[in-house]
């Protein structure tokens, strides 16, 4: 056994049973690894989507996947999607491919600082110097990413430590038990919800979903808090049937409204709302003056046993949660606007459907107006870097091959990694692609008055902002990678085709005309 094979057996012994690889010359010995029964490879065109995917795999397992990526310029490609899973506490397995340690002394042209490159976005970084060790690095590659919250573990394979025989096997894994708080931090938030002055409860990461979500609504039914989460958020149960959040706003004077009468925030595997960027005039912190911060649970502690805790110290435990009925939605008719498209979307998805969002402007009222729809797990972009959402829903229809997946998305964020599209259709995966295309970054032309550029930009700004000359066309792009494609350009056509395409088996694009 080489050290690659060593590799690739140690991954799928410890669980780690899918890469998404975007390979290169230095990797072909990984390459051949990957031709084990028990490993799943998956091969995607730009390494934005293999590290997108990664997060979307784990957003829905909780369980890391690998990437493959061709030295430090692949690493470099793969880099926003990184950030974007780290700020998500999404786990990754990063195997990167080096030149062999013999011609690194030569500079060839590839040659790169990959320890440089990784480390800001990593948790975890490390050279494999040796095929006879392999198994041990990877074993603690795939141990430091499955820590919670999920990390980052990037793990450097020079090409002569994959040809070369291995050593032997890794340990077995360690069992991990999470943190869990301090007494005195749960008494003394139970303290301040019995005060009854008006509180907030924003739950995050794994507190959004599970036996957590429902123990958060007992603490709201027998205190009367409420109960929310950022604008942005790595997975949410949400639907009928499901307690609900009330999702902060974007903007910071519709979030300072917002959270203008809470006098206590109790935070839950997150911090503080603040604002995404800093804006003149503006401030950073969201929450009202006078408004107090309460830690629950840190990112690191068990929300499930916290919320346990706190449920026995405020003696809730027969309290029944609040859980949102199913709010029938009529279909609705004539113009594409943000209630129309939400109510078409709330009509259309079936049970247990994943709704993966980046539609930033078009998008920004579908949570509030799908709150009733039927169950389906929402995922967001915490990172905010551009260009995640077709991986991420990748990555999460392979994770749940039997549930299909809507993937929103605006045009300007969608040409980041459209190759996305290719790797669906090769997989046959049930996602349907929702373009939002009104031919700019209409993001940007709202923040150009935000951050006060002036009230509108000028010709050569706009020009920077427009993305159309030549308009893209989204069906035939679609068509050429091997997905069946629609345009549509009322409300009626976009419900209808959301409809049709959750019927079939495998990918398919709606082009939403906005213009």
């Amino acid at each position: 056994m080489n050290g690659a094979e060593s590799l690739v057996t140690t991954l799928v012994d410890r669980g780690v049973d899918i890469c998404f690889a975007n390979p290169g010359t230095s990797e072909m010995h990984f390459l051949a690894a990957l031709d084990n029964p028990r490993m799943k490879s998956v091969l995607c065109l730009f390494e934005g989507v293999c590290t997108g995917a990664a997060d979307g795999w784990y957003r829905m397992k909780d369980i890391p996947a690998s990437t493959l990526l061709h030295l430090g310029p692949g690493l470099a490609n793969g880099l926003a999607n990184i950030h974007n899973a780290k700020r998500a506490s999404s786990a990754m397995v990063n195997i990167v491919g080096e030149h062999s340690t013999s011609h690194l002394k030569y500079d060839p042209p590839l040659a790169s600082d990959i320890e440089g490159l990784a480390r800001p976005l990593s948790h975890w970084v490390r050279r494999a110097d040796s095929a006879r060790t392999i198994a041990w690095d990877v074993a603690a590659a795939v141990d430091a990413a499955s820590d919670h919250p999920g990390k980052i573990a990037t793990l450097i394979l020079p090409g002569d430590t994959a040809w070369r025989e291995a050593g032997d096997a890794a340990p077995p894994p360690v069992a991990r038990e999470k943190r869990v708080p301090d007494q005195a931090r749960i008494d003394q938030v139970a303290k301040v919800l019995r005060s009854g002055e008006p509180a907030l409860l924003i739950l995050a990461n794994k507190a959004t979903r599970g036996r957590a979500l429902e123990l958060a609504g007992k603490v709201a039914a027998g205190t009367g808090c409420r109960l929310g989460s950022q604008f942005f958020t790595a997975r949410i149960e949400r639907g009928a049937g499901r307690v609900t959040l009330e999702r902060i706003p974007y903007a910071v004077p519709q979030a300072q409204a917002f959270l203008e009468g809470f006098k206590h925030i109790v935070t839950i595997e997150t911090k503080e709302p603040v604002a995404f960027f800093s804006y003149p005039g503006k401030p950073s912190q969201m929450k009202a003056p006078g408004t107090m911060v309460h830690p629950l649970v840190e990112a690191d502690e068990d929300s499930e046993a916290a919320l346990e805790m706190l449920v026995e110290a405020l003696g809730l435990g027969d309290v029944q949660p609040r859980l949102q009925s199913h709010a029938e939605v009529a279909v609705p008719s004539g113009a594409l606007t943000p209630i129309s498209i939400a109510h078409a979307l709330s009509a259309a998805m079936p049970e247990g459907c994943i709704l993966v969002d980046e539609s930033l402007t078009t998008g920004r009222e579908t949570m509030g107006h799908t709150v009733g729809a039927r169950p389906h797990d929402l995922i967001n972009n915490l990172g905010g870097s551009i260009g995640y959402a077709t991986p991420v829903a990748t990555g999460a229809a392979l994770a749940c091959p039997d549930r299909r997946t809507f993937c929103m998305v605006g045009d300007g964020s969608a040409m980041y990694t459209i190759q996305s599209l290719w790797t669906q259709a090769r997989e046959g995966l049930p996602v349907t692609t929702i373009i939002f295309a009104n031919n700019q970054y209409a993001i940007l032309k709202a923040e150009y008055s935000n951050m006060g550029a002036g009230a509108a930009p000028g010709p050569q700004a706009m020009a920077m902002i427009d993305i159309d000359r030549p308009t893209i066309d989204w069906v035939a792009m679609a068509k050429s990678m091997g997905v069946p494609g629609t345009s549509v350009d009322n409300a009626e056509d976009f419900h209808r085709a959301m409809v049709r395409s959750a019927q079939e088996p495998g990918p398919s694009l709606i082009e939403v005309k906005l213009y």
